[in-house]
């Protein structure tokens, strides 16, 4: 599976730094997906000035997955449709974050299908890091995941300033330049 970055237009959207809320799953009163709704909240997120949408990324949308409701593929897909519209509308990019999880088979084939239908990026649900597969190809790619009371947006700041203070320079010294 390739592994593509998502484009200029949404790195830009991503840097500058943007809202993107978890997008709710509209249910009519019976329990049924209602499209409608879940297209006008869509909409609503991309008039309200969101940078993009995280799709299926909350623990209540995670029984959309399960076979007998059958829902992964198609909210998504509404998803990105409507928010597809909403960019060209707008005349701006409209970032779109599918959620991926269960086991290292069930992810691969979210995150699969993510790349397949257009989404720019997949966030693993932190699950994932009691699979032991995963952990492993974790530590196949040099890095170690992080435990589950340390990932807070505090502890993330942290880190991320103690890697520049470390990287900057010998990055500045080598001459060389992000993009």
């Amino acid at each position: 599976m390739a592994h593509p970055m998502p484009s200029t237009a949404v790195l830009d959207v991503l840097r500058r730094g943007t809202v993107i809320p978890a997008h709710p799953l509209a249910l009519t009163q019976d329990g049924k997906f209602d499209e409608r709704h879940q297209r006008a909240l869509t909409r609503y997120y991309c008039a309200a000035g969101a940078g993009g949408v995280a799709v299926g990324v909350h623990t209540t949308q995670f029984e959309i997955r399960q076979p007998q409701h059958g829902l992964f593929k198609p909210v998504l897909e509404l998803a990105r449709e409507t928010a597809a519209a909403c960019a060209a509308s707008l005349g701006r990019p409209v970032v779109l974050i599918g959620g991926i999880c269960g086991k290292t088979p069930q992810a691969l084939e979210e995150a699969a299908f993510l790349n397949e239908t257009g989404y720019d990026a997949g966030l693993l649900s932190l699950a994932a890091l009691k699979d032991e597969t995963v952990i492993k190809r974790f530590a196949d790619l040099g890095t170690e995941p992080v435990p589950l009371e340390k990932a807070t947006p505090q502890a993330l700041k942290s880190h991320l300033l103690a890697e520049i203070a470390k990287w900057a320079p010998i990055i500045e010294a080598a001459g060389a330049k992000g993009n």
